[in-house]
């Protein structure tokens, strides 16, 4: 069961060949004064696979959140036009990281991790700030970008999982699912 409304991640774990239902749950993703970003994505990858899990005791669930840090800042989904505008004046010409936590829970057993994944933008224009706000892509997305759609374009270098840029590192979802299995 996978504890997440996103596209993203749904059509990832398809494309992987997993089977899954989908059950969302609202978990407050306000950060905890002090916690790091890695703490932050675990704490809300868990949060929601225990809230689906709690209504689907018998499930086994995945949930997982994904964030962008800059400078030791986080920069979850934008505000606003304006707020996505300033996230992405401060990712052009530079590396940042990617994170997603990723926990897998059942009744009996759970395992938490954390992905990272750098990525370097190109130097962006203004004018290529704003067509790119414009365009609504990076309303709904941490960081103020899609690497899978027009963001692409400023996207130079990656190290670490493409997938988990996108929304969850298919990889490490593999990695647990396989130790669940042998447990």
């Amino acid at each position: 069961m996978l504890a997440s409304a996103s596209p993203r991640r749904q059509e990832l774990l398809a494309a992987a060949g997993y089977t899954f239902t989908v059950r969302t749950a609202d978990v407050d993703e306000t950060p905890v004064g002090g916690e790091t970003a890695e703490a932050y994505v675990a704490r809300l990858a868990e949060a929601k696979a225990r809230a689906v899990l709690a209504r689907h005791p018998d499930a086994l669930v995945l949930g997982a959140d994904t964030t962008v840090v800059v400078d030791g800042d986080i920069l979850a989904k934008p505000a606003d036009a304006a707020d996505a505008a300033r996230m992405l004046s401060r990712l052009q010409g530079r590396a940042h990281e990617v994170l997603t936590g990723v926990a897998l829970v059942s009744a009996t057993w759970s395992r938490v991790a954390v992905a990272a994944t750098s990525v370097w933008f190109a130097p962006m224009r203004e004018a290529e700030i704003a067509a790119y706000v414009a365009s609504g892509e990076p309303m709904d997305k941490a960081g103020a970008y899609g690497i899978q759609g027009r963001a692409a374009r400023y996207v130079t270098r990656i190290e670490g999982s493409y997938s988990n840029v996108v929304g969850l590192p298919v990889a490490l979802v593999h990695a647990l699912l396989a130790e669940y299995q042998g447990a």
